[in-house]
């Protein structure tokens, strides 16, 4: 089976870090498997931001979770989307939603979900959740097994 990958810009070639997330081109791809119903998970272990404030790090465990329908997206463009958020300053709430509704807008997946396990800063970890609705019946969706920020040991 071959996929039309012509219209990517990214894939395969050398490409910057975008200098924000407005910036940065997500790109998607026919999903392979339209007739099947199955999920898909990103986990981004390493994520950063800024705090809009201060212009600390801050730093985050994303897992992204979706149940795609026509569109699957393109792995390098979301790597080079979540690296953006480097030098972005943004509330961690702001981060974690922008993200799923970039993806829900680009995708139209029939279900997705993220969950932000921000690290803590000022001693209070916040976590993030979103979804778009109710899991879709028949997939198989696994938990996500973040453990929540306990300290040391």
């Amino acid at each position: 089976m071959t996929h039309d990958v012509s219209g990517l810009t990214q894939l395969g070639q050398p490409s910057r870090l975008p200098a924000s997330p407005d910036q940065a081109v997500l790109e998607r791809v026919a999903n392979p498997h339209a007739s099947l119903r199955y999920c898909i998970r990103f986990t981004a272990p390493e994520f950063t931001s800024l705090c809009p404030l201060t212009g600390q790090p801050d730093f985050a465990h994303l897992m992204i979770d979706y149940v795609p329908d026509a569109w699957i997206v393109e792995s390098k463009s979301l790597k080079l989307y979540l690296a953006s958020f480097r030098n972005h300053g943004a509330f961690h709430e702001a981060c974690t939603l922008d993200i799923a509704q970039r993806l829900v807008g680009l995708l139209a997946p029939q279900w997705l979900r993220i969950g932000g396990y921000w690290y803590p800063r000022g001693g209070i970890p916040i976590d993030v959740f979103w979804q778009s609705g109710a899991a879709p019946d028949g997939v198989w969706i696994p938990d996500q097994k973040v453990e929540p920020y306990r300290g040391r040991g």
